[in-house]
């Protein structure tokens, strides 16, 4: 198996996810030349040095009547004028095949250095179009066409799969969904981070428990949301002269120690009847994990720090914490009980609040996850910082389990 070498992070930018870009009389692409522009302040880089660059993005052509994204890169600055650059989609998971695509280049010597960025621009449409939109996720004349609400629906039969097989208690979703609102509270980027919390508040908490799709209620889902994030991937070669102007050691840089990338079948049942007899409701997101581990030479979860995993609804993360061993698989609930996904808890998830809490605009998610996980262990997370953090791991996923990405991110 191929390991992840010599891919070094260097940073990157955030756009605030509580914006909604329509109202400020925005064009998608000025909101991501702010991000790269603030990226490269950041991560105190010059235009002039970005060698290629990659976009994420599922829907734009629905959402912004708009494709050909990478071609909006070169806006951010005249030296961007000739770069060669593209455009990656794999719904939710689109930001994360942004990022593979870009360090296989740079692993083949292309480049030395690229951005990466991932996009989406939401708050275009109403609610019921929205949703017909992310049908397209899935397979959509067979499963999503006419379907109100598509993807809650989706994920509210992998928890009705999870209660068939296992047993499922609708407050072990609760807690999760509480956890990530708490945590986002800390992250002045979180689209939800001034919402009042529905616990003390009764027409709040009536709002939230109101039911979208099966057993999936509002506070189950994550953010309709506008999002643009970047971030700066680099060569050993790059990497080591970057530490050298900064008077750093390259040892101080953190790297993507490994990844992994499986592929299921786009319809639900077929997962589903693909995973009989196996332990693990998603068997192919399980092996992205694994994947993730060995490349990264760890021998389990245990020796990461903190998780950021892709809560699109509550039931994927419940999903997420055993399929990364975290408990034995159906046993999920027992780390809710205990606490140990909180923050100070054993295995903290999603300290950034998650896509419930931070939001999820589709094709950034993927990119905004890795650069939480840069900001944890490099001590730069501010009020959500995972005290000690080492090693993060992350998942994103595209579709119902379809596209699965994990990474581990650290220092050597």
């Amino acid at each position: 198996m191929a390991k992840a070498e010599g891919v070094y992070i260097l940073g990157g930018a955030q756009s605030d996810f509580a914006r909604n870009w329509n109202k400020e009389g925005k064009h998608f692409s000025a909101v991501m030349s702010e991000a790269v522009n603030s990226g490269l302040e950041q991560a105190r880089l010059e235009a002039r040095e970005i060698q290629t660059a990659h976009v994420g993005n599922f829907g734009a052509e629905l959402y912004a009547k708009q494709g050909q994204l990478n071609a909006f890169f070169l806006e951010a600055d005249p030296a961007f004028c000739g770069l060669p650059t593209g455009r990656h989609e794999a719904a939710c998971a689109s930001g994360s095949i942004a990022i593979l695509a870009a360090a296989a280049e740079i692993e083949a010597g292309r480049y030395d250095l690229a951005a990466v960025v991932g996009l989406e621009q939401m708050k275009t449409v109403d609610t019921a179009t929205g949703g017909d939109f992310l049908g397209t996720a899935g397979w959509y004349e067979r499963e999503c066409k006419g379907v109100p609400y598509p993807f809650p629906a989706l994920f509210g039969r992998l928890g009705d799969e999870y209660d068939k097989r296992f047993g499922l208690k609708d407050e072990h979703l609760a807690h999760i969904s509480a956890i990530n609102y708490s945590n986002a509270r800390r992250n002045p980027l979180a689209q939800t981070r001034a919402w009042p919390h529905s616990e003390s508040d009764p027409q709040q908490a009536s709002k939230f428990n109101q039911p979208i799709a099966g057993r999936i209620k509002v506070r189950d889902c994550s953010q309709v949301t506008d999002g643009a994030v970047v971030l700066f991937l680099a060569a050993e070669k790059f990497a080591t002269e970057y530490a050298r102007r900064r008077n750093l050691k390259l040892e101080d840089l953190p790297r993507i120690l490994g990844w992994g990338h499986h592929t299921a079948p786009m319809e639900f049942d077929k997962k589903i009847a693909e995973s009989r007899g196996n332990p693990y409701v998603l068997p192919h997101t399980r092996e992205a994990i694994l994947d993730a581990f060995r490349r990264a030479g760890l021998s389990g979860v245990a020796q990461v720090s903190g998780i950021e995993t892709h809560d699109c609804f509550t039931t994927s993360e419940y999903m997420a914490i055993d399929h990364f061993g975290i408990t034995k698989p159906g046993e999920s609930w027992k780390a809710i009980e205990e606490d140990a996904i909180a923050m100070g808890g054993r295995m903290p998830i999603n300290p950034s609040g998650g896509l419930i809490g931070v939001g999820h605009p589709v094709g950034a998610t993927g990119v905004r996850q890795m650069l939480d996980c840069y900001r944890q262990v490099t001590g730069a997370a501010g009020e959500y910082q995972v005290e000690g953090a080492a090693r993060f791991a992350m998942l994103n996923i595209g579709g119902s389990g379809t596209t699965s990405c994990a990474f581990v991110v650290g220092k050597r």
